[in-house]
């Protein structure tokens, strides 16, 4: 069984009303690696996680989950 990590990041940052850029300077990363994160292309450290949970006011459930990857056979 194959799973794949989703998020609500970008939910997130739009309810807290912040840019990708904002975003992205209050968690010491570029806004490239948001954007990637919200696209589900990359996915943080642990200590990224956390710190995205933190200005986001998300416990890490709320903004990470794991969920089986139906295409992989």
């Amino acid at each position: 069984m194959i799973f794949i990590i989703k998020n609500s990041v970008k939910q997130s940052r739009n309810e807290n009303q912040l840019t990708q850029e904002e975003l992205a300077e209050k968690v010491g990363v570029t806004r490239q690696t948001i954007g990637l994160i919200e696209k589900e292309k990359y996915n943080p450290t642990i200590a990224l996680g956390l710190k995205l949970c933190q200005v986001l006011n998300k416990s890490l459930d709320q903004l990470f989950w794991l969920e089986e990857d139906v295409d992989e056979k």
